[in-house]
């Protein structure tokens, strides 16, 4: 079912993040006490006396740009509350009424849904007066909370749940929604690709390095295919995640690849392909994602040669994910855009597919007439049967007469074998030989 969308708005370093994750009875959003962490909007999945919904944490309002990215932090938190169903509009008690609430109010007052103002960091007993100041705002009753301790945050859930759209009008989710990470270095162009692919303005691009510290997640169709695109925090070497706000990020990195079905590992090409590119392929392929490669900022690489020349850097740096598939795109221009969605389906079809017993050991018995094998120390390998044993990614386990005889060159011979016979492009194959009894 399409969930409702509850956004929670307001001034940098109210405790929205704070807030969030009380609601969400989670730690997803990033909290710290450096304003202005939240740039973008993130998206966190939350239920309520069986209500299920989703919480938008988003970026703080201001109307004095204090860096770059003032005014998209501004306009990320606006459209927020444009596509919300209710609205949380956050304020702080210690801080009292100032003039950027009496703006927020001003924008909220023109909007048809429910807003709630909600006062934050009434964290000790005695406070509540101060909770009567932001009847001022015209936003009808304050709700006071401590978002830290979580005192009369149930009472507000209940309200909150209470305005939300009747389930009846909500849309069906349905299932087959591919989960699909955007992974790779800082700066490689990753949220241009995103806003690329959703084909809206949906995260903040820049050319600043590390603008992007939150994984945000987006539900898109295309052409009947539903997938949920998530943009993540760019990977760092750990060495050099030295602020703790880094840190949260690629830990947030983390889990959007552990939940993935397919990553899309986005490179920058006119750099080629560095230690930490590889450093962020190899954490995605050992958690077992399909894995699309896309090969990004084509269109500014030189002639031939150093095309050329990026492609056998490519074969001979990423060799170990050698079956994901290799695409030239611009997310500036667009150019080779429209075949990322078709390897997006092929690499989770592969993913997911499921090969029949007699399929593989009629396989095997084809192999086996070819007479390749491994023989060592008077012994030969035969494998007499085998059978797949789990999907995402696909799992197949081999009994065999002599196990400890399969070395590097006889797996890699087998997997490339199923990988033709069964088109397994693009997703990881796991491996497995036992002693036939």
């Amino acid at each position: 079912m399409a969930l409702p969308i509850i956004a929670v708005v307001g001034r940098p370093n109210v405790g929205k993040s704070t807030l969030v994750n009380r609601l969400a009875q989670a730690r997803d959003a990033i909290v710290h006490a450096a304003s202005g962490v939240t740039r973008d909007r993130s998206y966190h999945h939350a239920d309520w006396a069986g209500r299920e919904f989703m919480l938008i944490d988003t970026g703080g309002i201001e109307f004095a740009d204090a860096d770059a990215f003032g005014s998209s932090i501004r306009a990320q938190a606006i459209h927020a509350a444009e596509e919300a169903d209710v609205v949380v509009f956050l304020v702080d008690a210690a801080a009292g009424v100032q003039t950027s609430d009496e703006e927020v109010a001003r924008l909220l007052k023109r909007s048809d849904k429910p807003v709630f103002l909600v006062v934050n960091k009434l964290d000790t007993p005695g406070q509540q007066d101060a909770v009567h100041d932001f009847w001022s705002l015209g936003l009808g009753r304050p709700w006071g909370v401590s978002a830290l301790h979580g005192h009369n945050t149930g009472d507000l859930l209940d309200a909150l749940v209470a305005a939300l759209p009747d389930e009846a009008g909500m849309a069906e989710e349905g299932e087959g929604v591919i989960d699909v990470a955007i992974i790779g270095r800082p700066n490689a162009g990753k949220s241009s690709l995103f806003n690329r692919l959703v084909g809206a303005e949906r995260t903040i691009v820049s050319d600043v390095a590390g603008t992007t510290r939150d994984a945000i997640d987006t539900r898109i169709e295309h052409e009947g295919t539903a997938i949920r695109l998530v943009d993540t925090a760019g990977l760092r070497r750990k060495s050099r995640i030295d602020e703790s706000v880094e840190y949260y990020s690629f830990v947030r990195a983390m889990r959007a690849i552990d939940r993935a079905d397919v990553a899309l590992l986005v490179i920058d090409s006119p750099l080629g392909v560095t230690d930490q590119d590889q450093r962020v392929a190899r954490f995605a392929a050992e958690r077992g994602c399909a894995i699309v490669v896309l090969m990004n900022k084509w269109d500014i690489v030189g002639g031939p040669e150093e095309k050329a020349e990026v492609a056998e850097q490519v074969a001979e740096r990423l060799g170990f994910i050698g079956f994901a598939p290799v695409l030239r795109v611009s997310a500036k221009t667009g150019r080779g855009m429209q075949t990322v969605f078709a390897a997006i389906e092929q690499a989770y079809a592969a993913y997911t597919r499921e090969i029949s017993t007699s399929a593989l050991n009629k396989l095997l018995t084809d192999l086996r007439a070819t007479g390749h094998t491994v023989s060592r120390q008077g012994k030969s390998l035969r494998i007499q049967y085998g059978t797949q044993t789990r999907t995402r990614p696909p799992g197949f386990t081999f009994f065999a007469n002599h196990p400890r005889l399969v070395d590097d060159n006889y797996r890699r011979y087998l997997e490339n074998r199923l990988r033709e016979a069964f088109d397994l492009v693009g997703t990881p194959i796991i491996l497995k030989f036992k002693k036939k009894d």
